[in-house]
């Protein structure tokens, strides 16, 4: 079946960044095979009219938990939230079948605002690749492992055993991809860090983890081993290209250095860590480095909003902010790092990311008829610092359309209430905690 977008403002994020003011893209089953300026084409089955839109490609969200859905505005500014809240409920309270339903839920957000690939970390695996199958949307899932108990394993060695089980289970899937996940460098061993590196080695996959993320696990490793959790992951052999690197708010350029020539992979979170007052990273460094870096949402219980214009924004104010630069990261780059920078962090970057032929048809189509979004001297200003997520008008991924005038294929309205329905024990629990705190 072909599709065409036709005369829209298409910006491709090539390697030259084309753009075409009236283009057409020709969509091919789950494939584009034309980008370029409105022409007559044969064999059309379908035809949606982008006037007076932005075409882009779909953004790459490249750190989430999306099942933490239920967790969204519960203690945000409560200190030691992680211990105080999140594990907690997350032990008394996730199972299957919660995770399953807020998985579509968070699915669902984020098509909505144009994210049509994420990776994530989390638990009950097998129930998220329903999700992502059942909802369309490209998915890297992988097995949260942690050096504690946990709702779907009793240990590390345990957790490993599932992540290991899910890769195997759904290698060469055309929408998941099965990656581990181990949950930071000072909640699991280096045992397990080099366990888990054999595996993903194995079946040719990433390891996601947190890393250089907090004050206190600067602190320790600092004590403990006189390095950073980067020479640390170093000295352990586990500082590599199969590495995606969370957070990495606190490094040092020696840091930089051995993350750059081991072509280890970054997801930069801006808005979860300058909500938790965490610091501002240094991706200017890294980027000048050649360091891969794509930007992340983290889970609703973090970033609030699985939403990427958000951090887009944050990111360009946090940075020049940073680095005292008004000049530093022109719009143009930032949209690059929301969408094939996510690709490259993700080694996806052969299949999506950019408008191309032949990539994977995972397109946005974002309306331009906002008050906010004129005049339009600069398109690519105007996703940064003008859009938000309810300008997303339709979203294809794999070259089904998933979103059409604004709206998803599936009822958002029933899936809330799925979820509603599945938070009553967690609403109580969270209850509980909250009057302890109080």
């Amino acid at each position: 079946m072909r599709k065409l977008i036709k005369n829209g403002w298409i910006l491709t994020m090539d390697e030259d960044d084309q753009e075409y003011r009236h283009g057409d893209i020709v969509i091919e089953d789950n494939k584009i095979i034309y980008v370029g300026q409105s022409q007559e084409h044969e064999k059309i089955d379908e035809i949606i009219d982008a006037s007076d839109c932005l075409i882009m490609p779909g953004m790459v969200n490249t750190h989430c938990h999306v099942p933490m859905m239920p967790f969204r505005s519960l203690g945000d500014d409560c200190p030691d939230r992680l211990r105080r809240f999140l594990f907690p409920l997350e032990n008394a309270c996730m199972d299957k079948n919660l995770a399953y339903v807020s998985a579509r839920y968070g699915m669902a957000e984020m098509l909505l605002s144009g994210i049509t690939t994420f990776a994530d970390m989390y638990y009950f695996l097998d129930e998220l690749a329903q999700a992502a199958e059942e909802m369309g949307i490209r998915a890297l899932l992988g097995e949260s492992v942690i050096d504690q108990p946990s709702c779907d394993a009793k240990n590390d060695e345990e957790g490993l055993a599932l992540g290991e089980a899910f890769i195997a289970k759904w290698q060469d899937h055309e929408l998941v991809r099965p990656i581990l996940a181990l949950h930071a460098t000072n909640t699991n061993k280096a045992q397990t860090f080099q366990k888990a590196m054999e595996i993903v080695k194995k079946y040719d996959t990433l390891l996601m983890s947190h890393v250089a993320e907090m004050d206190y696990e600067m602190t320790y490793f600092a004590q403990t081993y006189g390095k950073t959790p980067i020479g640390w992951l170093n000295d352990i052999g586990c500082l590599n290209e199969r590495l995606l690197a969370v957070h990495c708010i606190h490094l040092n350029d020696e840091d930089i250095s051995l993350m750059a020539k081991n072509q280890v992979k970054v997801a930069h979170c801006p808005a979860s860590n300058l909500k938790a007052g965490k610091g501002i990273a240094p991706v200017r460094d890294m980027i000048n480095n050649g360091i891969d870096v794509g930007f992340g949402t983290d889970g609703a219980s973090s970033g609030n909003t699985l939403d990427l214009f958000i951090q887009m924004r944050m990111f360009a104010g946090a940075q020049k902010t940073k680095y005292h630069d008004r000049s530093l990261f022109p719009a143009k780059k930032i949209v690059k790092i929301a969408t094939m920078g996510g690709a490259r962090a993700l080694q996806m970057d052969k299949e999506i990311g950019s408008l191309e032929v032949g990539k994977k048809a995972d397109i946005v189509i974002v309306s331009l008829a906002g008050a906010h979004m004129f005049p339009q001297h600069d398109p690519y200003s105007l996703l940064v610092y003008s859009a938000n997520a309810a300008d997303v008008k339709h979203v294809f991924v794999n070259g089904k359309q998933l979103v059409n005038e604004r709206k998803l294929a599936i009822s958002l309205a029933k899936l809330r209430q799925d979820l509603a329905d599945k938070m009553h024990d967690f609403n109580s629990k969270a209850e509980e905690l909250s009057a302890e705190i109080r």
